[in-house]
């Protein structure tokens, strides 16, 4: 099904491993065959190009050997190579190869878990494609349904009674694998980034993979993570299909070898930026001194893209030799963006903004009415994650708080001493809101996550745009009821009651909630009766507006539909702001929540510090 989706005229190859990696040669008519190559050894580059013959050597002219084409500037044309065919030309082929698929022959013995060359097939396809098709536009698609456990890129070892490592096992330094993978990929991803070529990861399975070690593939050069329970499950192949996905020109959605360069005027420098993409090390005059993400260029290369695709980039504002920046006066920024259509052209985008200056001490109301509440929060998170990459949890959450104290220190409204008589203007109004749902996400919570998931989350937040990452900081959840149409309403356990339907969406699940009463009426099959034809209605509004959020978001969320008081229903309340607990439930029905966070947004803390000078 997947080759369907692919142009006839498209490239491809098939690696399969398990103990051994096997390479396929799609070229041989009527008869299997393939390279193998041990998984326990390392191999470089040229290793393994000379190894499948498309090393230098294969291109140098035999004596007596006829003579090869040559192009119109006189290079001479490489070989067919016998990896990499037209799908036209092998789809019969290697739709066999991949019917005849079977488990790893080699035998598990009891106790142990499948020996797993994940590394060394990755190392494989990254030093054939940058033998064979350097600088040029090439997807790797690696499909994983378990860890690497032998062999370089290694990330548990074969024994059962030796677990995968957790978030504690990796805060005591007790990961014995993690250093030495982490090595491996990132330098794998540093090769496959300078050709441009993208490495996408597919792993389905019920336990870790090893995703926090690979994670370096796809967030260096700009391949999908998608995480899964099973291939075979509806939820993989339909997200895989929308990886092929088409605009109305019949063109894919994707672009190759994109690079993106900033331009700044004086007044203004480049601090980096945090995105699927990796330096071009370009030192200009707009570079600041002052790294945030990946700094020290104004230059960054994004391998593969989408229409989706965003980066975070930071400026800082500097004053040249003591020069004052001018009051009236503009500062312009230009956003050069170069990138290879899948049509097969080259296309530049060129964005140039310009905003006024404004001195905070006397003009400071401009400034706040300036000021993108959503964007910055999007900006904060991203940056908050690239921070818990290297620092400790708590110390990211304090230095979250700090920020947002000076943030209220600068444009809040407040009597010194009165809490009570602190206020936001308006578009200021909804960001501490949004910070302490990000504090209590699993961007930065990574309690009762795995550190492959902590890493698919991130990954999407860094990669997505404004709206989906603000869904992800903040789920939006509409209600449901018979007093009038679908509304929103907060993100608060006051938002459940017996008689609504909630629809919440994190962006990674989609979660249609039934109160006590509807569950109850839902439970008794009121809704098949033709005098309930309204109750019916109202059951299936959620269920329509789910449908349209599935039908095009990549990767596609869970569909979980659930009742109060089930098992399921954990996922909507751990979402929640917990404002109505066991220790404040006075009003009778009121739904309560039990939980280590239940401070509540109200109570979130900012104002003892807003009271004293910092």
């Amino acid at each position: 099904m997947s080759l369907s989706l692919l142009p006839p005229n498209a490239l491809i190859g098939l690696i399969t491993f398990g103990r051994m990696v096997q390479v396929h040669e799609l070229g041989c008519e009527g008869i299997s065959k393939s390279y193998v190559f041990r998984g326990t050894k390392d191999l470089t580059g040229k290793q393994i190009q000379d190894m499948l013959g498309i090393g230098k050597y294969a291109q140098i002219q035999q004596p007596g050997a006829p003579q090869q084409p040559r192009g119109p500037v006189g290079q001479t044309v490489p070989p067919a190579n016998r990896f990499l065919q037209p799908v036209h030309k092998c789809d019969m082929s290697l739709t066999d190869l991949l019917e005849e698929l079977q488990r790893d022959p080699w035998p598990v013995a009891q106790g142990k878990r499948p020996l797993r060359s994940t590394g060394v097939a990755l190392s494989i396809a990254v030093g054939l494609l940058e033998c064979t098709y350097p600088t040029t536009g090439a997807r790797i698609m690696l499909f994983v349904g378990g860890p690497c456990t032998q062999g370089p890129g290694a990330v548990v070892g074969d024994e059962l009674k030796s677990t995968i490592r957790s978030h504690h096992d990796i805060e005591k330094d007790n990961a014995k694998y993690m250093k030495k993978a982490i090595k491996h990929y990132e330098n794998l991803a540093g090769r496959a980034a300078a050709n441009g070529h993208i490495v996408d990861i597919y792993s389905c399975a019920l336990d870790q993979t090893g995703l926090h070690e690979m994670k370096y593939c796809p967030n260096f050069t700009g391949g999908h993570i998608v995480m899964g329970d099973s291939f075979n499950s509806s939820l993989f192949k339909q997200t895989f299909q929308r990886v092929f996905a088409k605009d109305p020109k019949g063109e894919f959605k994707m672009a190759f070898g994109a690079a993106l360069e900033v331009k700044t005027s004086r007044e203004l420098k480049v601090s980096g930026a945090i995105g699927s993409c990796v330096s071009l090390h370009s030192k200009s005059n707009s570079v600041s001194d002052t790294e945030v993400g990946i700094g020290g260029t104004s230059q960054w290369k994004f391998c593969g893209i989408s229409p989706g695709n965003t980066v975070g980039i930071f400026f800082e504002i500097v004053n040249q030799h003591n020069a004052p920046i001018p009051q009236g006066g503009r500062g312009c920024i230009q956003f050069i963006t170069q990138y290879q259509h899948s049509s097969g052209q080259r296309k530049i985008r060129v964005t140039t903004v310009a905003r006024n200056w404004a001195d905070a001490s006397t003009n400071i109301h401009h400034i706040s009415a300036g000021f993108d509440q959503e964007a910055a929060a999007v900006l904060m998170a991203r940056l908050a994650c690239f921070r818990a990459e290297g620092d400790d949890g708590a110390d990211v959450l304090r230095w979250l708080d700090r920020t947002l104290i000076r943030l209220c220190q600068k444009f809040g409204e407040f009597n010194k001493d009165d809490p009570s008589s602190f206020r936001f203007s308006e578009n200021f109004s909804l960001y501490p809101q949004f910070m302490f749902h990000l504090r209590r996400s699993q961007f930065l919570q990574v309690f009762n996550n795995s550190p492959d998931e902590t890493s698919y989350y991130r990954h999407m937040l860094n990669r997505e745009d404004l709206t989906n990452s603000l869904i992800m900081i903040q789920p939006i959840v509409y209600a449901y009821s018979f007093s009038g149409p679908p509304e929103p309403v907060l993100l608060d356990t006051s938002s459940i009651q017996p008689d609504r339907i909630l629809l919440m969406d994190t962006f990674f699940h989609i979660v249609i909630f039934h109160g006590e009463t509807i569950a109850q009426w839902r439970k008794a099959g009121y809704q098949n009766s033709p005098e309930h034809e309204n109750f019916r209605q109202l059951l299936q509004a959620p269920v329509d507006d789910a449908q349209e959020i599935l039908q095009t978001r990549f990767p596609m969320p869970r569909y979980i539909d659930c009742d109060q008081g089930g098992s399921q229903a954990r996922f909507l309340l751990s979402k929640v702001n917990p404002s109505i607990t066991h220790n404040n439930m006075y009003s009778w029905g009121q739904y309560k929540v039990r939980g280590p966070d239940s401070s509540g947004l109200r109570r979130f803390g900012i104002f003892p510090d807003v009271r004293s000078s910092i």
